[in-house]
């Protein structure tokens, strides 16, 4: 096994990691410990290639997109909701939000039953945009899933969401 860190890859890293926390340390869960380092690896794998490949080149970034897909797809909603939706806090949206209204992207209009309150909406030239995109989006996805059969793809959902809808068991923090 190596063990100097040029050495290392992902997966050598992660048996280090492991055999160290339980011999060094004693900790006992390497397991917990594998499945989340995993976990993350993958989602930032995935999240940097669909940046990279399919919305840096078109000037907008992930955080962007996740929220300019969020009001195509639920139509005109809140600030709050778009956070909620997005898994994104409220600063974060409310920055984005300038940004893609400058760009024409975005509509910001008076909510209706709050003053203070704004709905966002799709320009038409951000729903032109969001059709063109996914367009490559999608096809990115099916690259990165189609290593799965679709009954893996399922599982994988599944537990996904077994893991996501689990952590009101042990107080976990989220945004929403």
């Amino acid at each position: 096994m190596p063990e100097s860190p040029a050495e290392l890859d992902f997966w050598s890293f992660v048996a280090l990691a492991n055999r160290r926390l339980h011999e060094e340390y004693g900790f006992r869960h390497q397991l917990a410990t594998e499945v989340l380092l995993t976990l993350n690896r993958a989602s930032d794998l995935v999240t940097y290639d669909l940046e990279a490949a399919v919305h840096r080149p078109r000037g907008r970034s992930w955080s962007g997109f996740r929220l300019l897909f969020v009001v195509w797809l639920a139509g005109p909603l809140e600030p709050k909701e778009a956070a909620r939706l997005t898994g994104m806090s409220r600063a974060a949206v409310s920055n984005l939000v300038k940004t893609l209204v400058a760009d024409g992207l975005l509509d910001r209009t008076p909510a209706e039953h709050d003053g203070r309150s704004v709905r966002l909406s799709l320009t038409e030239a951000g729903h032109t945009e969001m059709v063109e995109v996914f367009r490559e989006h999608n096809e990115r996805e099916f690259s990165w899933t189609n290593a799965l059969t679709e009954a893996e793809q399922r599982v994988l959902v599944m537990l996904l969401d077994k893991l996501i809808t689990s952590r009101a068991e042990f107080d976990a923090r989220s945004r929403s």
